[in-house]
């Protein structure tokens, strides 16, 4: 499916009018094909909660090199919000070669990214993915050293499950949903090397009411089973843990 046939799609099958595209589905970011997206989604009644985009360049690389293609990532991403007319990107910090994550020279290279977001009027949002990079405690030290209410936490649900203990990952979560705003990911299990794991998904929703949390809930679905089922099951335990 081409990505400017999912807004349709999506309406179809779930009657549901808000998506968050990842950049992997994108043909292209030329602004021409922004626009076309942008004319599909109107089509469909549809508009952009956000937008998921990965790269491979760290921006805590020791390679100065690096550290500019992962600015010039950020920056990219930023402007096809813009394109698109959506309110927030996420994008990730991939971990680096032989550098360890610091909190405090990232937060400086950090910095400028929350500047270019604010004079767009978008707001870029980090999400604990990586087990390294991405911990969320880690995240909530840099949120909180850069300080910016353009640089945000994207808590989800799940990820942190594959590499730290539940009690670790249900306050990574809290740490997350304190520095939220406008996006979460939402799972009810995740499979890593071949083994399953549940989220005590009334948990999460309970952290999220603690810190009024107002933003939006992205149904993400990435485990066996049949993909239109599982996210129906996913809207149903949003439905009943936010009514």
């Amino acid at each position: 499916m081409l990505l400017k046939d999912f807004p349709a799609h999506v309406v179809s099958k779930f009657d549901i009018h808000k998506i968050e595209p990842w950049s992997e589905h994108f043909v292209s970011l030329e602004p021409a094909y922004l626009e076309e997206l942008r004319n599909a989604a109107d089509k469909a009644g549809v508009t952009f909660a956000n937008v998921a985009a990965d790269g491979v360049d760290s921006p805590y690389s020791e390679k100065a090199d690096e550290q500019e293609r992962a600015s010039h990532f950020y920056k990219r991403w930023i402007n096809v919000g813009v394109g698109i007319g959506s309110p927030s990107v996420r994008t990730n910090i991939p971990p680096a070669n032989r550098a360890k994550p610091d909190a405090g020279s990232l937060a400086e290279r950090m910095k400028p990214i929350a500047e270019y977001a604010a004079a767009r009027n978008i707001v870029v949002h980090l999400e604990n993915d990586n087990p390294v990079s991405e911990n969320p405690f880690f995240l909530a030290e840099l949120l909180d050293r850069v300080n910016s209410p353009w640089l945000r936490a994207l808590p989800d649900f799940g990820n942190s499950l594959a590499a730290l203990p539940a009690e670790e990952v249900y306050g990574g979560l809290d740490q997350m949903f304190a520095r939220s705003y406008g996006i979460s990911h939402v799972k009810n299990r995740i499979t890593e090397d071949g083994k399953t794991v549940a989220v005590d998904v009334a948990r999460v929703f309970a952290l999220a009411a603690k810190h009024n949390y107002k933003g939006y809930f992205s149904m993400e679905w990435d485990t066996e089973g049949d993909v239109y089922t599982g996210t129906t099951s996913l809207i149903a335990a949003t439905l009943k843990n936010i009514s």
